[in-house]
Parts: C-alpha cells; structure tokens; sequence
C-alpha cells in the first residue's frame, strides 16, 4: 500500500518498515520488494549490496524477478565484480520459470557473447520466447537479431524456441 500510494499516501519509508516485518517471516515478497527499494533507493540510500542480500533470500525461495534482478547487479558489477557468466547463471534460472525479462537478458547476453560463446540462434530463440509477452522492447531485439540472421536460421531457431516451451523451458 504504502509503496505505490493505494489508498494511502506513498511513504517509502512506511513502507520499508512493513516490508521488514514480512521480509523477517520469510515471504519472499517482501524480501524482494525490499531488494528492489534498496537497488533504487527508494525510502533508504541506494545500496546495491542489501539489495543482493534480499534478493538471494527472494531467490532461494524461487522468486523468478528476483533471480533476474541478481543477474541484473552481476552483470552491471553493481556492488560486486562484473561477473557475466554468473549473471548468466541467474537470468537461466529465471528464464526456466518463465520471466519474459529474464528470458530477454538470456538472449541478449547470447547476443553479445557475454559470458557465453555468442550464439545468435540462441539469442533468437530466448529473446523470441519472451516477445510474446508483447513487450515492444524486447520485439525490436528480436527484430535486430533477426536481420542479422539467415531465414533458415531463424526458422531453426523458432523451431528451437517451440521445443523450449514444450518442454517448459527444461535444457533448453
């Protein structure tokens, strides 16, 4: 309530508090809205290394946005040493749950060859999964992955991204 002003008046500081509480019982909610407002700033100083402290916790519980958002740190070396394979490692495991955004940066860090061989079938595949959330972002990526492909690339890489989902996302 208090985060986003409903029925109240926005207070980030109220709202830290509440999140503490529940974030202390274990609700992993809580834990990564607090990571979230640490990561921002929002009610506290921007910390990037409580952040990470409460999103690990959010994660351990199998908190897909907080997975993403480790990754997120690790490959910006926000508070920690810019680690592309560990972030790698974490947008993986958000994306076999089905986090569009997790599956985007997945893509893109195949895309780039950032802590994996570069891969463009791959990328597609990742970044084509996630489009279909709708989001106009991650469309215009699959959309420059595309014109650097051939067109029977990107048919085996839809291909590879219809075989991903029917086996919900496992060793893909």
């Amino acid at each position: 309530m208090y985060l986003n002003g409903q029925g109240v008046t926005r207070d980030y500081k109220e709202a830290m508090k509440w999140f503490r509480l529940a974030a202390a019982q274990g609700y992993a909610d809580a834990q990564y809205n607090l990571g979230l407002m640490y990561g921002k700033g929002e009610g506290t100083a921007q910390n990037h290394q409580e952040a990470l402290k409460w999103y690990r916790l959010a994660a351990a519980q199998g908190d897909a946005g907080a997975q993403k958002d480790i990754g997120w740190i690790y490959f910006n070396g926000w508070g920690v040493i810019q680690d592309y394979q560990e972030a790698l490692k974490w947008y993986r495991l958000a994306a076999a749950q089905g986090d569009s955004r997790g599956q985007a940066l997945l893509g893109h860090l195949y895309y780039e060859g950032k802590g994996v061989t570069q891969d463009f079938m791959s990328a597609h595949m990742w970044v084509n999964i996630a489009s279909r959330a709708g989001n106009a972002e991650i469309i215009k990526m699959r959309d420059i992955i595309s014109s650097q492909m051939t067109s029977q690339q990107i048919e085996k890489a839809q291909d590879m991204a219809r075989k991903c989902q029917a086996r919900s996302f496992k060793g893909c």
